[in-house]
Order: C-alpha cells, then structure tokens, then sequence
C-alpha cells in the first residue's frame, strides 16, 4: 500500500501502489510554505524562480512533489524518463535536478553520470534504499545529495534550496593553485588547458582549498561550508568526497593534490 500525501505535506489515506509512506503520528501540522529567494536577473533588475528538474517515474509521487515545489516557488519541469531527463538538461539548463535512483529505461546513476559530465548543476538523488551503501553509491556518481524514501516535503525543499545556495556565485576573484586555476563565479576549475567537471561539494571544498593555500582545512569547516545548516552527513561521507575529487584532481598522474593531515583535516599541496 502507498500513503497519498497532500501538497501540504499531510497524509490523507493510502493508495495502492510500491512507495510505501508510513504515517507518522503528531506530524499533522500544516507546512508553511517558504518562498524561495531565487535567482537574480541583473539585466531586468528582477527575481527569477529556480528552475528544478524532478525525475521521477512514480506518478502520483512526481505530481505531488512538482506541485508542493511549484507552490513554494520553484518553476519545475518533469519527467519519468532517464533519456528525456538528460535531453532536457541540455536544452533548458535547470537550476537543480531531483533524480530518482530507481527509472524504468535509464538507472538514476547513468543519469548523474550523463548530467555531471556535462556541467555542475546540483543533483538531488532520491532513493527507497535508505543505507549508508546507497548514499556513497549516489555520491560516488556524481549526485550532491542525497534523501532516502519516504521522505517529509518540506525537508525535501529545504534541501533543494541550500543546493541552490551553496551553487550560486562566491567571491568573483579567480584562484590558482600550480597548474589548478578556479573561478568562482562561472563554477568552473581547469587543470592547465583541461576543464574539471566537479560537483557543487567537490567544487565548495577545492575552493575552500584553493583559498587557504598549505594551511589544514578542518572537517569541521567543509561541513560548515558545504553542508550549512543540515545534520551532519555519516561520518564518512566527507572522505568519499574528498577521495572522489582527489582522483579527479590527479586523474593527469601528476601526484597527489590533496593531502590527508590525519587528526586535523586536509589540505592542498
């Protein structure tokens, strides 16, 4: 049996179906609806709604989870396909992607695989399996977070509105380590002539690196910095990152870029 939930996040029966969402009791209240900030168009002095693209092949789910994110400000396109999901990626540049794991022609993880190759736009990966192996498996594929099914609505959008905040533009001013070169407002890093693809947390931590050249980087700031206000992540989780972004790094076999200063944190060479 499959819980049907209200755009306000509220149970209100059960349906038949294969996503099961256990009603919790004293979680009746109403969700208030929080306006997201969105992106500013400086050429018309205007703000922009956040474009999310949301994959997902479960019906009612996909048109419950597009009209709660729609009614707190998102504008959203949707798909139950992993192809069209890549397509419309390409042609309409959304602002962040909410990918199921679990597509009936394409699995979730090609689909981040595709969409990181193409540019760092933030992945939101959704999945029944709620085990420390599923999170590292979506990680490792390039998504930038991770929520196990079944999850609360308005979590869901406050974890899509910190992704879309740590992925807007820092400080303008570019960095350079050796051959390592980062620009922050265009989200891109090249290594000599090559362009990195990174994702938003792999690109906040080499900044973070970049930016305090030969000075330790604590955990504690890459979890300030890269998770903001959520719960701290498994504990390591932070080190499948840092090791997924090092062999992006040394992929040119020029040695390791970033150390491991055990007992303190990391830092660049």
């Amino acid at each position: 049996m499959e819980q049907m939930w209200r755009p306000d996040g509220r149970c209100v029966g059960q349906l038949a179906g294969r996503w099961p969402l256990p009603l919790r009791p004293g979680n009746h209240r109403s969700v208030r609806l929080m306006t997201w900030q969105g992106r500013w168009d400086r050429q018309e002095g205007r703000e922009m709604a956040a474009t999310v693209l949301l994959v997902e092949d479960e019906r009612k789910l996909r048109e419950l989870v597009r009209s709660y994110l729609e009614r707190a400000g998102f504008t959203v396109l949707s798909t139950s396909s992993g192809a069209e999901a890549i397509s419309l990626a390409t042609s309409a540049s959304p602002d962040l992607v909410v990918l199921d794991l679990g597509l009936p022609d394409i699995s979730g993880e090609t689909v981040a695989s595709e969409l990181r190759a193409t540019g760092p736009t933030p992945i939101l990966m959704l999945t029944a399996m709620d085990h420390a192996e599923a999170e590292i498996e979506g990680l490792s594929e390039g998504a930038d977070d991770y929520l196990g099914k079944p999850f609360d609505l308005e979590v869901l959008a406050a974890r899509a509105r910190a992704l879309l905040r740590r992925n807007e533009a820092r400080a303008p001013r570019e960095l350079k380590s050796g051959t390592l070169r980062l620009d922050p407002s265009k989200r891109r890093v090249w290594r000599g002539s090559e362009e990195l693809n990174l994702t938003a947390r792999e690109f906040t931590i080499l900044e973070l690196l970049m930016a305090a050249p030969g000075a330790v980087v604590s955990r504690e700031d890459i979890l300030e910095h890269a998770w903001g206000e959520r719960e701290e992540p498994m504990s390591n989780t932070i080190d499948v990152l840092v090791g997924r972004l090092r062999r992006k790094l040394d992929a040119s076999g020029k040695g390791s870029t970033i150390e491991t200063v055990r007992g303190m944190g990391y830092r660049l060479r």
